[in-house]
């Protein structure tokens, strides 16, 4: 028996020829589940904010803010004007969806939004230049969609301490909350990222 039809559009399923409409389904797709954790899992504020024993010094709101960070970084820099030069280093720290369920539901939210809304805006190749300290100065060439795919998967690797860190905390998870797509392909997970769309 079928369910009721789908309201996803064919880029939000991953249901597209597009590549670009690809790493827009995966970041969209990471991003709701940090959205879904903090609207569904916890259940309050200092949840957010209580010391992890086994990760010294992290807590769930800043390993969801680092994450998100990464996305907005990206993506005010490809929605400005060129040359489009940027560092993942200029983060802001201590901002208040770190300790607080609304904000953090907010910010997550805006960051789904403003994914989908460059997406249409930029090109998978479009060239950008980041600067990184390695703690070394470094400047790499590379492009909207590289970074676009680098941002979905830096967030699973925080996804998956924020596991540990919810564990601490007796809190169950989904079970593809913090697994890369590519685990989740290989042992042929029925979850959205676990199909294989080749």
């Amino acid at each position: 028996m079928s369910g009721p039809p789908s309201t996803l559009t064919p880029v939000e399923s991953g249901d597209h020829p597009d590549p670009l409409a690809h790493l827009v389904f995966v970041s969209t797709t990471v991003l709701r589940q940090a959205l879904d954790f903090v609207s569904n899992v916890l259940t309050s504020d200092d949840q957010l904010t209580r010391q992890s024993k086994s990760l010294p010094g992290s807590t769930i709101g800043k390993h969801l803010r680092h994450a998100r960070d990464h996305f907005i970084l990206l993506l005010d820099c490809v929605g400005g004007d060129g040359p489009y030069i940027f560092s993942y280093d200029t983060r802001t720290r201590n901002t208040p969806m770190e300790s607080s369920l609304s904000e953090a539901r907010i910010a997550l939210a805006d960051a789904i939004s403003r994914v989908k809304a460059t997406a249409g805006l930029a090109k998978l190749d479009q060239p950008m230049t980041l600067n990184a300290i390695t703690p070394f100065p470094q400047t790499f060439e590379t492009t909207f969609g590289r970074e676009l795919w680098f941002a979905g998967l830096h967030a699973v690797h925080h996804w998956s301490m924020v596991r540990v860190i919810a564990s601490e905390q007796g809190l169950m998870l989904p079970d593809d909350f913090g697994f890369a797509p590519s685990t989740l392909v290989y042992k042929g997970s029925d979850v959205p990222l676990g199909k294989a769309k080749i």
